[in-house]
């Protein structure tokens, strides 16, 4: 699974976070748990999040502060603040740290889930997002891969490519990558598709004879972390 699927979950109830963690990981993302702010300093800046989940009041501190430090580093996925709290003055609080939501305490996972899934597509198209693939930060709406001071351009079909083999997170078949690509049209075929592959091998991979990052598997691509 790419790294980018990791959420971190930062909660002091740990039947709260653990349940939460097991509910994530069965939604296909990878749970990385904190049940303090000293913990969650530790992991939060540890490579690239989908998204982060932080209860506002911790053993040893406010979370709501720990958000705007976050923030203060460069994290740009979308938080969701959790409270046993609703009150307006806690919401504004939150959002003001630069929280992208605020739910209260008992929710039901749906809910939680729904809500993040709706920032998610939210922060897709924003200027905003970023992810890792390989030894790569990929900033889709730069069309941009940066690894250090080396910056490798790529064309909105690579983009496309590279954003819809992220998301998947698995195999993706060549006929299922090129209608996500090109759209139902008659005149695109899948050489059309291993062209752009083999042009991205070259671009990425280190050896594209023997690619590490962006493979063939089971009759399709997948994107390795």
């Amino acid at each position: 699974m790419p790294s980018s699927k990791r959420v971190l979950l930062v909660d002091d109830d740990d039947m709260l976070r653990e349940s939460l963690a097991e509910q994530f990981a069965a939604s296909g993302y990878e749970p990385v748990s904190a049940a303090d702010i000293a913990e969650a300093r530790k992991v939060g800046t540890e490579g690239l999040y989908e998204f982060m989940v932080l209860d506002v009041s911790l053993p040893d501190g406010d979370g709501r502060e720990l958000c705007g430090e976050f923030r203060g580093k460069g994290v740009t996925c979308p938080i969701i603040m959790l409270t046993a709290s609703d009150t307006d003055e806690d919401t504004i609080a939150g959002l003001k740290a630069g929280a992208n939501d605020y739910i209260a305490k008992p929710f039901r996972f749906a809910v939680l889930m729904a809500r993040v899934e709706a920032h998610l597509r939210s922060h897709e198209v924003s200027e905003e997002a970023i992810y890792r693939i390989g030894p790569y930060t990929f900033r889709p709406s730069a069309k941009l891969l940066l690894e250090g001071v080396k910056r490798v351009r790529l064309t909105e079909k690579e983009t496309n490519i590279l954003k819809f083999l992220q998301r998947a997170g698995d195999t993706v078949s060549r006929e299922v990558l090129l209608h996500e690509v090109w759209g139902y049209n008659p005149a695109v075929t899948t050489h059309t598709l291993e062209t752009h592959i083999y042009r991205l091998r070259q671009k990425i991979e280190r050896d594209p004879a023997h690619a590490q990052i962006l493979i063939t598997e089971s009759g399709g691509y997948r994107l390795v972390a």
